[in-house]
Protein backbone atom coordinates (compact mmCIF):
# COMPACT_ATOMS: atom_id res chain seq x y z
CA UNK A 1 0.00 0.00 0.00
CA UNK A 2 1.25 3.59 -0.59
CA UNK A 3 2.57 5.81 2.14
CA UNK A 4 -0.50 7.80 1.92
CA UNK A 5 -2.85 5.22 3.48
CA UNK A 6 -0.21 3.69 5.54
CA UNK A 7 -0.13 3.81 9.43
CA UNK A 8 3.43 2.53 10.71
CA UNK A 9 2.41 -0.25 13.39
CA UNK A 10 0.19 -1.69 11.10
CA UNK A 11 2.80 -1.69 8.14
CA UNK A 12 5.69 -3.30 10.34
CA UNK A 13 3.05 -6.45 10.39
CA UNK A 14 3.63 -6.91 6.31
CA UNK A 15 7.31 -5.95 5.82
CA UNK A 16 10.04 -8.37 4.75
CA UNK A 17 11.36 -8.74 8.55
CA UNK A 18 8.55 -9.92 10.48
CA UNK A 19 7.72 -12.16 7.76
CA UNK A 20 10.20 -13.72 7.68
CA UNK A 21 10.80 -13.94 11.32
CA UNK A 22 7.29 -15.23 11.45
CA UNK A 23 8.84 -18.26 9.37
CA UNK A 24 11.35 -18.93 11.35
CA UNK A 25 9.63 -18.63 14.73
CA UNK A 26 7.50 -21.87 13.02
CA UNK A 27 10.63 -23.71 12.34
CA UNK A 28 12.39 -23.34 15.68
CA UNK A 29 9.04 -24.54 17.07
CA UNK A 30 9.03 -27.37 14.69
CA UNK A 31 12.76 -28.20 15.23
CA UNK A 32 11.45 -27.92 19.80
CA UNK A 33 9.23 -30.71 18.37
CA UNK A 34 11.55 -33.19 16.76
CA UNK A 35 14.55 -32.83 19.68
CA UNK A 36 11.96 -33.50 22.07
CA UNK A 37 11.14 -36.64 20.05
CA UNK A 38 14.53 -37.70 20.15
CA UNK A 39 14.85 -36.62 15.93
CA UNK A 40 17.27 -34.10 16.38
CA UNK A 41 20.01 -33.91 19.38
CA UNK A 42 19.93 -31.56 21.93
CA UNK A 43 23.13 -30.28 21.07
CA UNK A 44 21.89 -29.46 17.38
CA UNK A 45 19.02 -27.77 18.50
CA UNK A 46 20.85 -25.42 21.03
CA UNK A 47 23.37 -24.50 17.98
CA UNK A 48 20.32 -23.84 15.64
CA UNK A 49 18.43 -21.91 18.17
CA UNK A 50 21.68 -19.72 18.77
CA UNK A 51 22.51 -19.15 15.06
CA UNK A 52 19.33 -19.42 13.31
CA UNK A 53 18.66 -15.64 11.51
CA UNK A 54 18.39 -14.38 8.46
CA UNK A 55 19.84 -11.67 5.80
CA UNK A 56 16.69 -10.35 3.77
CA UNK A 57 19.59 -8.60 0.99
CA UNK A 58 20.35 -12.36 1.06
CA UNK A 59 17.36 -13.89 0.95
CA UNK A 60 16.64 -11.61 -2.42
CA UNK A 61 19.83 -12.32 -4.22
CA UNK A 62 19.21 -16.12 -3.32
CA UNK A 63 15.74 -15.94 -4.71
CA UNK A 64 16.42 -14.39 -8.32
CA UNK A 65 18.58 -17.30 -9.06
CA UNK A 66 16.20 -20.58 -7.17
CA UNK A 67 12.64 -18.75 -7.83
CA UNK A 68 11.70 -19.67 -4.78
CA UNK A 69 10.78 -17.85 -1.79
CA UNK A 70 11.13 -19.82 0.80
CA UNK A 71 13.83 -22.09 -0.47
CA UNK A 72 15.90 -18.53 -0.30
CA UNK A 73 14.74 -18.21 3.09
CA UNK A 74 16.07 -21.35 4.56
CA UNK A 75 19.17 -21.21 2.32
CA UNK A 76 20.19 -18.08 3.98
CA UNK A 77 19.45 -19.51 7.85
CA UNK A 78 21.74 -22.53 6.95
CA UNK A 79 24.33 -20.02 5.76
CA UNK A 80 24.25 -18.74 9.36
CA UNK A 81 23.84 -21.68 11.31
CA UNK A 82 25.98 -24.58 9.86
CA UNK A 83 25.86 -28.35 9.48
CA UNK A 84 23.10 -28.52 12.10
CA UNK A 85 20.98 -26.38 9.61
CA UNK A 86 19.81 -29.86 7.69
CA UNK A 87 17.62 -30.81 10.83
CA UNK A 88 15.11 -27.54 9.61
CA UNK A 89 12.40 -27.96 7.64
CA UNK A 90 12.44 -31.38 8.50
CA UNK A 91 9.34 -33.82 6.96
CA UNK A 92 7.51 -29.96 6.32
CA UNK A 93 6.46 -28.46 2.70
CA UNK A 94 6.39 -24.43 1.83
CA UNK A 95 3.29 -24.07 2.81
CA UNK A 96 3.29 -25.56 6.20
CA UNK A 97 5.20 -22.48 6.93
CA UNK A 98 4.16 -19.96 4.82
CA UNK A 99 0.26 -20.68 5.96
CA UNK A 100 0.81 -20.73 9.70
CA UNK A 101 3.22 -17.90 10.03
CA UNK A 102 0.54 -15.87 7.16
CA UNK A 103 -1.82 -16.73 10.71
CA UNK A 104 0.01 -15.32 13.03
CA UNK A 105 0.52 -11.98 10.65
CA UNK A 106 -3.20 -11.56 10.09
CA UNK A 107 -4.00 -12.36 13.93
CA UNK A 108 -1.56 -9.23 14.62
CA UNK A 109 -3.30 -7.10 12.16
CA UNK A 110 -6.75 -8.22 13.58
CA UNK A 111 -5.58 -7.05 16.85
CA UNK A 112 -4.71 -3.41 15.80
CA UNK A 113 -8.35 -3.16 13.79
CA UNK A 114 -9.89 -4.38 16.52
CA UNK A 115 -8.42 -1.77 19.06
CA UNK A 116 -9.58 0.76 16.11
CA UNK A 117 -12.73 -0.26 16.28
CA UNK A 118 -12.74 -0.28 20.29
CA UNK A 119 -11.82 3.46 20.02
CA UNK A 120 -14.06 4.47 17.63
CA UNK A 121 -17.08 2.82 19.60
CA UNK A 122 -16.14 4.95 22.05
CA UNK A 123 -16.33 8.09 20.39
CA UNK A 124 -19.61 7.25 18.79
CA UNK A 125 -21.25 6.35 22.16
CA UNK A 126 -19.66 10.20 23.30
CA UNK A 127 -21.95 11.36 20.10
CA UNK A 128 -24.75 9.34 20.74
CA UNK A 129 -25.12 10.56 24.09
CA UNK A 130 -24.49 14.02 24.07
CA UNK A 131 -26.67 14.95 20.72
CA UNK A 132 -29.46 12.33 22.50
CA UNK A 133 -32.49 14.43 22.10
CA UNK A 134 -30.97 16.97 19.70
CA UNK A 135 -33.76 17.06 16.62
CA UNK A 136 -33.23 16.65 12.88
CA UNK A 137 -35.71 15.57 10.61
CA UNK A 138 -35.56 11.79 9.37
CA UNK A 139 -35.39 11.02 5.65
CA UNK A 140 -35.91 8.05 3.37
CA UNK A 141 -35.43 8.28 -0.43
CA UNK A 142 -33.59 11.97 0.26
CA UNK A 143 -37.12 13.58 1.59
CA UNK A 144 -38.24 14.76 4.86
CA UNK A 145 -39.85 11.69 6.51
CA UNK A 146 -40.27 12.31 10.51
CA UNK A 147 -38.33 13.92 13.51
CA UNK A 148 -35.70 11.80 14.79
CA UNK A 149 -32.49 12.93 16.67
CA UNK A 150 -29.21 13.18 15.87
CA UNK A 151 -28.28 10.90 18.54
CA UNK A 152 -30.09 8.10 17.22
CA UNK A 153 -27.94 8.14 13.90
CA UNK A 154 -24.76 8.05 16.47
CA UNK A 155 -26.76 5.20 18.15
CA UNK A 156 -27.35 3.73 15.34
CA UNK A 157 -23.92 3.39 14.34
CA UNK A 158 -22.30 2.22 17.64
CA UNK A 159 -24.99 -0.71 16.94
CA UNK A 160 -23.83 -1.67 13.76
CA UNK A 161 -20.31 -1.10 14.78
CA UNK A 162 -20.30 -3.63 17.13
CA UNK A 163 -21.93 -5.92 15.41
CA UNK A 164 -18.65 -5.47 12.91
CA UNK A 165 -16.32 -5.77 16.48
CA UNK A 166 -18.12 -9.48 16.65
CA UNK A 167 -17.13 -9.94 12.76
CA UNK A 168 -13.52 -9.38 13.32
CA UNK A 169 -13.15 -11.09 16.02
CA UNK A 170 -14.67 -14.36 14.41
CA UNK A 171 -12.73 -14.13 11.47
CA UNK A 172 -9.46 -13.60 13.77
CA UNK A 173 -10.42 -16.36 15.87
CA UNK A 174 -11.24 -18.75 12.00
CA UNK A 175 -7.86 -17.51 11.04
CA UNK A 176 -5.97 -18.51 13.57
CA UNK A 177 -5.25 -21.91 12.34
CA UNK A 178 -1.57 -23.55 11.50
CA UNK A 179 -1.01 -26.54 9.72
CA UNK A 180 2.09 -28.62 9.65
CA UNK A 181 1.02 -31.75 7.81
CA UNK A 182 3.11 -32.37 4.96
CA UNK A 183 2.29 -31.64 1.17
CA UNK A 184 -1.07 -33.04 0.98
CA UNK A 185 -2.17 -33.01 4.59
CA UNK A 186 -1.53 -36.68 5.16
CA UNK A 187 1.64 -36.00 7.72
CA UNK A 188 3.77 -38.80 5.52
CA UNK A 189 6.89 -37.04 6.59
CA UNK A 190 6.06 -35.56 9.83
CA UNK A 191 3.86 -36.63 12.70
CA UNK A 192 0.99 -35.16 13.90
CA UNK A 193 2.68 -33.99 17.20
CA UNK A 194 4.89 -32.07 15.45
CA UNK A 195 1.43 -29.59 14.63
CA UNK A 196 0.27 -29.80 17.72
CA UNK A 197 3.41 -28.53 19.55
CA UNK A 198 4.12 -25.57 17.18
CA UNK A 199 0.77 -24.62 17.14
CA UNK A 200 0.23 -24.65 20.59
CA UNK A 201 3.49 -22.51 20.99
CA UNK A 202 2.50 -20.05 18.87
CA UNK A 203 -1.62 -20.41 20.61
CA UNK A 204 -3.03 -21.32 16.98
CA UNK A 205 -5.61 -24.14 16.45
CA UNK A 206 -4.47 -27.32 14.26
CA UNK A 207 -6.63 -27.23 11.38
CA UNK A 208 -8.70 -30.56 11.92
CA UNK A 209 -7.95 -31.63 8.08
CA UNK A 210 -5.93 -30.41 5.33
CA UNK A 211 -4.02 -30.19 2.27
CA UNK A 212 -0.59 -28.80 0.90
CA UNK A 213 -2.34 -25.71 2.53
CA UNK A 214 -5.02 -24.19 5.08
CA UNK A 215 -8.00 -23.74 3.47
CA UNK A 216 -9.11 -20.47 2.20
CA UNK A 217 -12.66 -20.14 3.04
CA UNK A 218 -11.01 -18.74 6.03
CA UNK A 219 -9.27 -16.05 4.85
CA UNK A 220 -12.16 -15.57 2.26
CA UNK A 221 -14.36 -14.88 5.83
CA UNK A 222 -11.53 -12.69 6.89
CA UNK A 223 -11.51 -10.69 3.93
CA UNK A 224 -15.49 -10.15 4.06
CA UNK A 225 -15.37 -9.12 7.14
CA UNK A 226 -12.81 -5.84 6.84
CA UNK A 227 -15.33 -5.24 3.64
CA UNK A 228 -18.36 -4.83 5.66
CA UNK A 229 -16.66 -2.69 8.10
CA UNK A 230 -15.08 -0.68 5.29
CA UNK A 231 -18.52 -0.47 4.11
CA UNK A 232 -19.91 0.81 6.92
CA UNK A 233 -17.33 3.26 7.05
CA UNK A 234 -18.59 4.51 4.31
CA UNK A 235 -22.12 4.68 5.09
CA UNK A 236 -21.48 6.71 8.05
CA UNK A 237 -18.97 8.62 5.21
CA UNK A 238 -21.66 9.30 2.85
CA UNK A 239 -24.08 10.67 5.52
CA UNK A 240 -21.44 12.91 6.42
CA UNK A 241 -21.36 14.06 2.81
CA UNK A 242 -25.10 14.88 2.53
CA UNK A 243 -25.33 16.74 5.81
CA UNK A 244 -22.67 19.21 4.62
CA UNK A 245 -24.11 19.63 1.46
CA UNK A 246 -25.14 23.41 1.27
CA UNK A 247 -28.86 22.79 1.08
CA UNK A 248 -28.56 20.85 4.46
CA UNK A 249 -25.57 22.06 5.95
CA UNK A 250 -26.15 20.30 9.77
CA UNK A 251 -22.90 18.86 9.98
CA UNK A 252 -19.55 19.71 8.50
CA UNK A 253 -16.32 17.71 8.84
CA UNK A 254 -13.57 19.63 11.10
CA UNK A 255 -11.64 22.17 8.75
CA UNK A 256 -8.27 22.64 10.25
CA UNK A 257 -6.51 26.30 10.34
CA UNK A 258 -4.67 26.86 7.08
CA UNK A 259 -6.37 23.67 5.19
CA UNK A 260 -7.80 24.83 1.56
CA UNK A 261 -10.69 23.36 -0.04
CA UNK A 262 -9.81 24.41 -3.75
CA UNK A 263 -7.45 25.67 -5.67
CA UNK A 264 -9.77 27.85 -7.61
CA UNK A 265 -12.72 28.45 -5.14
CA UNK A 266 -11.20 30.01 -1.73
CA UNK A 267 -14.93 29.77 -0.53
CA UNK A 268 -14.74 25.94 -0.59
CA UNK A 269 -15.05 23.36 2.68
CA UNK A 270 -15.81 19.96 0.92
CA UNK A 271 -16.17 16.81 3.01
CA UNK A 272 -12.88 15.24 1.40
CA UNK A 273 -12.44 13.37 4.33
CA UNK A 274 -15.26 11.51 4.04
CA UNK A 275 -14.94 11.18 0.00
CA UNK A 276 -11.75 9.53 0.55
CA UNK A 277 -13.70 6.94 2.83
CA UNK A 278 -16.04 6.60 0.49
CA UNK A 279 -13.33 5.44 -2.05
CA UNK A 280 -11.34 2.99 -0.12
CA UNK A 281 -14.15 1.47 0.88
CA UNK A 282 -14.22 0.35 -2.74
CA UNK A 283 -11.34 -0.88 -2.73
CA UNK A 284 -11.60 -3.08 0.13
CA UNK A 285 -14.85 -4.64 -1.31
CA UNK A 286 -13.14 -5.65 -4.29
CA UNK A 287 -10.73 -7.22 -2.34
CA UNK A 288 -13.01 -9.61 -0.32
CA UNK A 289 -14.15 -10.58 -4.06
CA UNK A 290 -10.58 -11.75 -4.63
CA UNK A 291 -10.63 -13.76 -1.53
CA UNK A 292 -13.44 -15.07 -2.54
CA UNK A 293 -12.31 -16.59 -5.62
CA UNK A 294 -9.11 -17.93 -3.80
CA UNK A 295 -11.85 -20.81 -2.59
CA UNK A 296 -11.75 -22.99 -5.65
CA UNK A 297 -8.11 -23.66 -6.10
CA UNK A 298 -6.65 -27.39 -7.71
CA UNK A 299 -6.86 -30.88 -6.12
CA UNK A 300 -4.61 -30.65 -3.38
CA UNK A 301 -3.16 -27.05 -3.99
CA UNK A 302 -2.04 -24.99 -6.52
CA UNK A 303 -0.24 -21.39 -6.05
CA UNK A 304 -2.81 -19.31 -7.74
CA UNK A 305 -4.04 -18.05 -4.66
CA UNK A 306 -0.45 -16.63 -3.84
CA UNK A 307 -0.07 -13.61 -5.79
CA UNK A 308 -3.56 -12.17 -4.76
CA UNK A 309 -3.12 -12.57 -1.40
CA UNK A 310 0.74 -11.15 -1.19
CA UNK A 311 -1.74 -8.23 -2.93
CA UNK A 312 -5.30 -8.31 -0.89
CA UNK A 313 -4.00 -9.19 2.81
CA UNK A 314 -1.70 -6.23 3.43
CA UNK A 315 -3.45 -3.75 1.18
CA UNK A 316 -7.01 -4.18 3.37
CA UNK A 317 -5.49 -4.74 6.66
CA UNK A 318 -3.40 -1.33 6.18
CA UNK A 319 -6.35 0.43 4.54
CA UNK A 320 -9.05 -0.63 7.31
CA UNK A 321 -6.71 0.62 9.68
CA UNK A 322 -6.12 3.66 7.96
CA UNK A 323 -9.70 3.80 7.71
CA UNK A 324 -11.15 3.52 10.97
CA UNK A 325 -8.84 6.64 12.48
CA UNK A 326 -9.13 8.56 9.91
CA UNK A 327 -13.52 8.09 10.37
CA UNK A 328 -12.68 8.58 14.22
CA UNK A 329 -10.93 12.10 13.85
CA UNK A 330 -13.64 13.37 11.58
CA UNK A 331 -16.89 12.12 14.33
CA UNK A 332 -14.52 13.57 17.09
CA UNK A 333 -13.97 16.83 15.76
CA UNK A 334 -17.61 16.95 13.57
CA UNK A 335 -19.36 20.80 13.65
CA UNK A 336 -22.55 19.94 14.22
CA UNK A 337 -25.63 22.82 14.13
CA UNK A 338 -28.51 21.96 15.90
CA UNK A 339 -30.47 25.47 14.80
CA UNK A 340 -29.73 24.09 11.19
CA UNK A 341 -31.65 20.96 12.09
CA UNK A 342 -34.78 22.94 13.68
CA UNK A 343 -34.21 24.89 9.92
CA UNK A 344 -34.77 21.73 7.62
CA UNK A 345 -37.26 20.56 9.94
CA UNK A 346 -39.55 23.69 9.36
CA UNK A 347 -38.85 23.69 5.80
CA UNK A 348 -41.74 20.89 5.59
CA UNK A 349 -44.38 23.11 6.76
CA UNK A 350 -45.40 20.03 9.37
CA UNK A 351 -46.37 17.78 7.16
CA UNK A 352 -44.26 15.04 9.08
CA UNK A 353 -47.29 14.89 10.71
CA UNK A 354 -49.59 13.30 7.99
CA UNK A 355 -49.01 10.06 9.36
CA UNK A 356 -50.37 11.24 13.10
CA UNK A 357 -53.34 13.02 11.11
CA UNK A 358 -54.41 9.83 9.38
CA UNK A 359 -54.25 7.60 12.11
CA UNK A 360 -56.40 9.96 14.45
CA UNK A 361 -59.22 9.90 11.80
CA UNK A 362 -58.77 6.12 11.40
CA UNK A 363 -59.83 6.05 15.55
CA UNK A 364 -62.55 8.82 14.81
CA UNK A 365 -64.07 6.42 12.61
CA UNK A 366 -62.95 6.75 9.41
CA UNK A 367 -62.16 4.39 6.64
CA UNK A 368 -58.18 4.33 6.69
CA UNK A 369 -58.50 4.91 2.53
CA UNK A 370 -61.04 7.95 3.09
CA UNK A 371 -58.57 8.87 5.76
CA UNK A 372 -55.83 8.57 3.53
CA UNK A 373 -57.36 10.32 0.90
CA UNK A 374 -58.06 13.51 2.88
CA UNK A 375 -54.97 13.65 4.58
CA UNK A 376 -53.17 13.57 1.27
CA UNK A 377 -55.15 16.15 -0.94
CA UNK A 378 -54.54 18.75 2.06
CA UNK A 379 -50.79 17.58 2.01
CA UNK A 380 -50.44 18.24 -1.02
CA UNK A 381 -52.28 21.73 -0.96
CA UNK A 382 -49.86 22.72 1.48
CA UNK A 383 -46.73 21.66 -0.28
CA UNK A 384 -48.27 23.64 -3.61
CA UNK A 385 -48.94 26.23 -1.51
CA UNK A 386 -45.85 26.34 0.75
CA UNK A 387 -48.15 26.77 3.66
CA UNK A 388 -48.20 25.53 7.39
CA UNK A 389 -49.93 21.72 6.85
CA UNK A 390 -51.63 22.85 10.57
CA UNK A 391 -53.30 25.47 9.01
CA UNK A 392 -54.62 23.86 5.46
CA UNK A 393 -56.31 21.06 8.30
CA UNK A 394 -57.84 23.85 9.90
CA UNK A 395 -59.65 24.91 6.57
CA UNK A 396 -60.62 21.83 5.60
CA UNK A 397 -64.36 21.35 7.11
CA UNK A 398 -64.22 17.95 6.72
CA UNK A 399 -61.17 17.45 9.00
CA UNK A 400 -62.37 19.85 11.76
CA UNK A 401 -65.23 17.73 12.31
CA UNK A 402 -63.37 14.62 13.73
CA UNK A 403 -60.50 17.24 14.93
CA UNK A 404 -62.28 19.91 16.82
CA UNK A 405 -60.46 22.41 19.01
CA UNK A 406 -56.92 21.82 20.31
CA UNK A 407 -57.19 18.26 19.45
CA UNK A 408 -55.32 19.54 16.07
CA UNK A 409 -52.65 21.10 17.24
CA UNK A 410 -51.31 18.84 20.10
CA UNK A 411 -50.96 16.20 17.32
CA UNK A 412 -48.00 18.63 15.88
CA UNK A 413 -45.98 18.41 19.12
CA UNK A 414 -42.63 17.65 18.51
CA UNK A 415 -41.90 15.85 21.32
CA UNK A 416 -43.97 13.28 20.27
CA UNK A 417 -41.28 11.63 18.09
CA UNK A 418 -39.16 11.48 21.12
CA UNK A 419 -40.57 9.64 23.42
CA UNK A 420 -39.18 6.29 22.93
CA UNK A 421 -35.65 7.51 22.65
CA UNK A 422 -34.50 6.88 26.20
CA UNK A 423 -36.17 2.85 26.11
CA UNK A 424 -34.04 2.62 22.30
CA UNK A 425 -30.98 4.25 24.11
CA UNK A 426 -31.26 2.05 26.91
CA UNK A 427 -32.01 -1.24 24.37
CA UNK A 428 -28.24 -0.05 22.86
CA UNK A 429 -26.15 1.04 25.75
CA UNK A 430 -27.70 -0.84 28.58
Amino acid sequence: MIPRYTRPEMAKIWEPENKYQKWLDVELAACEAWASLGEIPKKSLATIKKKAKFTISRIDTIEKTVKHDVIAFLTSVAEHVGPDSRFIHKGLTSSDIVDTALALQMREASDIIIKDIKELLRVLKSGALKYKNTLRMGRSHGIHAEPTTFGLMFALWHEEMKRNLSRIEAAKKAISCGKLSGPVGTFSNVPPFIEQHVCKKLRLSPAPVSTQIIQRDRHAEYMNALAITAATIEKIAVEIRHLQRTEVLEAEEPFEKGQKGSSAMPHKRNPVGSENLSGLARVVRSHALAAMENIALWHERDISHSSVERIILPDSTILLDYMLARLTGILRGLHVYPDRMMENIEKSFGLFCSQRVLLRLTEKGLSRENAYQLVQKNAMQSWQEKKDFRETLKGDPKIMQYLPGNELDKIFDLKYYTKNVDYIFKRVFG
